[in-house]
């Protein structure tokens, strides 16, 4: 079974949702997205959460947020990425 015709594990899910949602992705790839999010309500949660993020961050301005809000997100991000010590 090649990569492209396996069902996809969550973390590959994950790593597609963005291009799914900026339409960037190919045919057969939006297929198998959609398949493991009939099956994986975790995952179609999780995409409901970003839909609403980018709803949500539409209508927000840099100045919206206080400077510690900020911190706490680029110090999340940095987690996430696993960089954590980089300033």
């Amino acid at each position: 079974m090649n990569l492209m015709t396996r069902p996809l594990v969550c973390r590959d899910a994950v790593e597609l949702m963005s291009d799914y949602l900026d339409g960037a992705l190919s045919r057969r790839e939006r297929r198998r997205l959609s398949r493991h999010l009939v099956d994986c309500a975790d995952c179609a949660t999780y995409l409901e959460q970003l839909r609403a993020v980018i709803a949500a961050s539409g209508t927000a301005r840099p100045d919206d947020l206080d400077p510690a809000a900020v911190d706490a997100f680029v110090e999340l991000f940095r987690r996430v990425r696993g960089d954590a010590d980089a300033d």
